[in-house]
């Protein structure tokens, strides 16, 4: 299930360039998912794992991702609550998709948008479970969150 927190805490990854840079693995490269999200958000090949052909800068290593993609690994490689706001909204779709995958917490400070809101969340800040993400950014007074 999504645990989504509004706001970063203590225990947030909130840097998350450092952390994927020093913290991550090459096999987590060789995943048939995780190319499948750097084709799409990157729009770039992982040839191995210390070789990214880019159309924009070429070959590159993994510490030159995008902090988006980098947080999706993170995401889906670790158990560390994710600090989602160095995404952009391209990477909603691949959030709910690892959510699926297994429990995940991400934090945001924004508003992200999700191509489809109807899909099952709990507000990590309240504990309350939510069906539909656009419903539960709005409260009870109508303002947002």
């Amino acid at each position: 299930m999504l645990n989504i927190r509004f706001g970063a805490t203590d225990s947030t990854i909130t840097y998350v360039d450092g952390f994927f840079n020093s913290d991550y693995e090459d096999e987590w490269l060789l995943d048939p998912f995780v190319q499948g999200m750097v084709l799409d958000i990157d729009k770039s090949k992982i040839l191995s794992p210390n070789c990214i052909e880019s159309p924009i800068f070429g070959q590159i290593p993994p510490t030159r991702l995008s902090g988006g993609v980098k947080a999706l690994i993170l995401m889906l490689k670790t158990d560390e609550e994710i600090w989602a706001t160095a995404c952009g909204d391209n990477c909603a779709k691949w959030i709910t998709k690892i959510s699926e995958m297994k429990d995940l917490t991400i934090c945001l400070e924004h508003f992200m948008s999700f191509e489809d809101n109807h899909f099952p969340f709990r507000d990590a800040n309240t504990g309350e479970i939510y069906n539909d993400y656009l419903d539960a950014i709005i409260n009870k007074n109508g303002k947002y969150y």
